[in-house]
């Protein structure tokens, strides 16, 4: 007998088969078993805040919602009684709809794509929001719920808060809000206080194993516990660190920080002229993300040990932030900021190194 395919949600852009269950969400039990209350006692909250870090289920958990409440519209369905988990059959048309975001009674508000860089923008703007608030203004194409999905809502601008607030605060019937947001202590406390608000909790290590050994081809405990203790908690940051030729790179990386002040220029030279060419975006990347975590843990570490001897290092991260940015966005030569960068990082630990 054949077995199902499994789909592991971790967020929308993730979605890994395996075996078992449709549509698995790891980590995550007593939230749904709170919406499954909620639903049966119909007092279900109209607009929910899904928060928590990256990649731990906030996504994945809003798709399951969306299609359960799609495919058993009815609370008092005796299915709805039965079940404990927000599983639905593959095979349910509903569920193919959801699936194939193809369901024209869910609506997904999401923050607008780069075209060149493929990468999201940060930015939800208000006439994403009209068109969500024209979904809700007309009638549910199969009697049902209208849903929205908003990932993430942390990137509505301003005015599109606002138009979603005054949704938010004279809801139509049966229509539901599921909210992501990454950081909700940035939301607009008017927001926050019309929406009920669940917090995500990071994942285990057990989870995060089990996930991976899912969604993994690889056999390589070692490559997976690294994985397990990198991605802190979220799949699908671990999921980045599943790529032998990625940790690679990354351990070249922290080999040269940790030589710091002792700076190898040939290899420099090397790195800086990789990070220029035209497909050196992605290792610049991580070039960034690699010295920003080193860099924070450095400092980490001297405090917790009452030393005070990394304030220029501190500083630089700062300037770090603030120039990475800015040759992201203007797209500036990548080489000679690395350059730069690495000698002030150099500077920075022989002072730190000297007191």
């Amino acid at each position: 007998m054949s077995k199902k395919t499994e789909k592991i949600l971790i967020s929308k852009d993730v979605s890994i088969s395996s075996e078992t269950h449709e549509h698995a969400l790891i980590g995550q039990e007593q939230i749904e078993r709170s919406f499954l209350e909620a639903y049966r006692s119909g007092r279900l909250p109209h607009a929910w805040i899904l928060a928590g870090n990256e990649g731990i289920g906030k996504a994945g958990f809003a798709l399951r919602a969306a299609r359960f409440l799609l495919a058993h519209p009815d609370h008092t369905d005796e299915k709805v009684k039965a079940t404990q988990t927000l599983d639905v059959d593959s095979n349910d048309p509903s569920a193919r709809r959801v699936n194939a975001r193809a369901h024209t009674d869910l609506f997904f508000l999401e923050s607008e794509t780069d075209g060149e860089k493929k990468t999201k923008s940060g930015s939800i703007p208000v006439e994403d929001v009209r068109k969500m608030l024209g979904f809700f203004g007309s009638t549910a194409g199969e009697g049902g719920w209208k849903i929205a999905i908003i990932d993430p809502l942390d990137d509505l601008k301003s005015s599109a808060a606002n138009a979603l607030l005054k949704m938010l605060e004279e809801p139509p019937p049966r229509s539901l809000f599921l909210m992501i947001s990454h950081n909700p202590g940035r939301l607009l406390p008017t927001i926050r206080s019309r929406c009920h608000m669940v917090r995500f909790k990071s994942l285990s290590d057990a989870d995060m194993m089990t996930a991976l050994v899912r969604v993994s081809e690889t056999d390589d405990q070692k490559l997976l516990r690294e994985a397990v203790r990198r991605g802190a908690g979220s799949v699908k940051r671990a999921l980045t660190y599943l790529d032998a030729e990625r940790m690679a790179m990354i351990h070249d990386i922290e080999t040269t920080l940790e030589r710091l002040p002792e700076l190898d220029r040939k290899h420099l030279l090397a790195m800086a002229d990789h990070f220029a060419k035209k497909d050196g975006a992605e290792s610049f990347a991580l070039f960034l993300e690699t010295v920003d975590e080193w860099m924070a843990s450095t400092c980490r570490k001297d405090a917790e040990q009452g030393h005070h001897r990394l304030g220029a290092l501190a500083d630089l991260w700062e300037k770090f932030t603030i120039n990475s940015r800015m040759t992201d966005i203007y797209n500036l030569d990548r080489r000679p900021f690395f350059i730069t960068m690495m000698n002030d990082l150099a500077d920075a630990m022989k002072v730190a190194r000297a007191s």
